[in-house]
């Protein structure tokens, strides 16, 4: 799995949100890391398409944007970047199941693999894994910053409704 202590990134910066700091990490031309965490990145490096993206999400959280398109690079197998793929499709206010997923990149019997992919995309909210859902519509996991009440509130600002 990717995590910042393994990135290679030339600038990041973060912003205050209702689900605490959010933190992107950028290379070149593209966001390669979101992160939701408790401890916000430093602000002295902010590159053209960090500033996008901040300013993007910040739109998202206040309720001024439902498509996040600042440009990303995640880097993942073969099989993770099929799943982000699909994750990616789904718009905002709707969900996706892992059953779904595995059906839709041709492996209909890789649910729990999707899962593993799901949890480890390093762009979360522009590929929206906190929309995608336990076969019976119920929160399932949620890596991004403090769990399943984080993602409740990402569901819930969606206007999508959630069962634990």
């Amino acid at each position: 799995m990717i995590s910042k202590e393994t990135l290679v990134f030339d600038s990041c910066g973060s912003i205050d949100s209702p689900v605490g700091p959010v933190s992107v990490y950028g290379r070149g031309d593209a966001i390669v890391y979101l992160e939701m965490a408790h401890e916000p990145a430093s602000n002295s490096n902010r590159s053209p398409v960090v500033e996008s993206a901040l300013s993007q999400l910040a739109e998202y959280f206040a309720g001024k944007r439902t498509v996040l398109d600042f440009p990303v690079a995640p880097k993942g197998t073969d099989f993770q970047m099929a799943v982000w793929r699909e994750i990616a499709r789904v718009p905002f206010g709707e969900t996706i199941t892992y059953a779904e997923i595995a059906a839709k990149i041709g492996k209909p019997l890789a649910s729990r693999a999707v899962g593993g992919a799901v949890g480890s995309n390093p762009v979360a909210l522009v590929i929206g894994c906190h929309r995608v859902m336990g076969a019976s519509g119920k929160i399932t996991g949620f890596s991004g910053g403090d769990g399943i009440p984080t993602k409740r509130w990402l569901l819930a600002h969606e206007g999508i409704a959630s069962r634990d």
